[in-house]
């Protein structure tokens, strides 16, 4: 990877989420990386913080929801900065689906993520069968 971050590199970082591989998602992250979740009880959701911390955090997102997509991916930079908005799909264990749409910011460094700071629709989950 280049010291320049483009739309392909989100594009890939987004596929690599969607293919549930662990590896190349982090080989996008910086070795300084952070994860600001979309939920959790500080007022960024929870700040996770460092390589092995992040890649616990992202393998999490598919153990609670094993079909998690991200979908309709739209992506753009301006410098140091990006955002990636899609729509995030899945099952959770207890049955109910997850159907919202959120957006990811960035901030780069030395051409990798630096922050992944996650937004999503604050939607009620959708009943089993429906």
């Amino acid at each position: 990877m280049s010291n320049a971050v483009n739309i392909q590199t989100l594009e890939t970082f987004s596929q690599a989420w969607n293919d549930h591989d662990i590896e190349a998602l982090m080989s996008f992250m910086h070795d300084d990386c952070v994860f600001e979740t979309v939920a959790g009880d500080q007022v960024c959701g929870n700040r996770i913080e460092g390589r092995d911390a992040v890649r616990k955090a992202f393998q999490a997102a598919w153990e609670n929801i094993p079909d998690a997509q991200w979908r309709n991916g739209k992506h753009w930079i301006s410098g140091d900065r990006g955002v990636s908005e899609t729509t995030f799909t899945g099952t959770q264990k207890d049955g109910t689906r997850i159907e919202a749409n959120m957006v990811d910011l960035f901030t780069f460094k030395d051409g990798k993520i630096l922050v992944k700071n996650a937004f999503r629709k604050n939607r009620p989950a959708i009943a089993a069968g429906k």
